[in-house]
């Protein structure tokens, strides 16, 4: 789950999916938990869900972009900030690993209770489900997976032809499939890509990584 800065914003919102528009301005059209890029498919999504919390309806801080999967996953369950990982609030690169086939599940060398934290998440969201598992009309896994050999493949063919050419357009086709977390964790080894990876998403959050694009604990969050 990339981390991003939502930022602060000083517009006040008559409705809440007038805040769309900025959300996007400054985050891209990605959703804020599965990573997909969906071009004019995403909803202004309630961190904490407008039924249980009317006076956050409006609320700057409690917006993110979601896909309709993760946002009718997510639904209306009234949640706790301090026992989730927020993309917006920690460092949620290091809180979860991306495996081969798509796989998401919570990161193995994290504490008893970070894992648990982050499993909770994926609960929440729904990115832990697995093929049979779930509905068959959510996408994420099946999307998720194709982005993944992709971006092997592309992975093959820029150690075969190593060029500045090669390189910008693996960051064109990332940024057209979304799915930041598998690019950064099929070119885990390649600091140069993760540097382009992080740059050219926008609203990245960049101080959660070093020089060479390894994360590390976000200031002022969990993780």
């Amino acid at each position: 789950m990339r981390p991003i800065e939502r930022g602060n914003c000083q517009q006040k919102f008559r409705e809440y999916q007038d805040a769309k528009k900025e959300l996007i301005q400054r985050l891209g059209e990605y959703c804020s938990y599965c990573e997909r890029y969906i071009p004019a498919g995403l909803a202004v999504e309630h961190i904490q869900p407008k039924t249980k919390h009317p006076d956050k309806e409006l609320n700057w801080d409690n917006f993110l972009l979601a896909c309709v999967n993760c946002n009718s996953t997510k639904g209306d369950s009234d949640v706790l900030l301090e026992e989730y990982y927020w993309p917006e609030r920690d460092n949620t690169a290091r809180a979860f690993e991306y495996l081969t086939g798509g796989i998401v599940r919570e990161n193995p060398t994290l504490s008893y209770l970070e894992q648990q934290r982050a499993k909770k998440t994926l609960d929440l969201t729904g990115l832990n489900k697995i093929p049979n598992s779930g509905n068959a009309s959510d996408g994420r896994w099946l999307q998720r997976r194709e982005v993944w050999e992709m971006a092997r493949r592309k992975l093959e063919q820029l150690q075969g032809n190593d060029t500045l050419l090669m390189r910008e357009s693996i960051i064109e086709l990332a940024l057209a499939r979304g799915f930041w977390s598998v690019w950064m964790t099929v070119f885990r080894d390649d600091g140069d890509m993760l540097l382009r990876f992080i740059a050219a998403f926008p609203g990245t959050c960049r101080s959660c990584f070093d020089h060479q694009g390894k994360s590390w604990p976000r200031r002022g969050g969990a993780i």
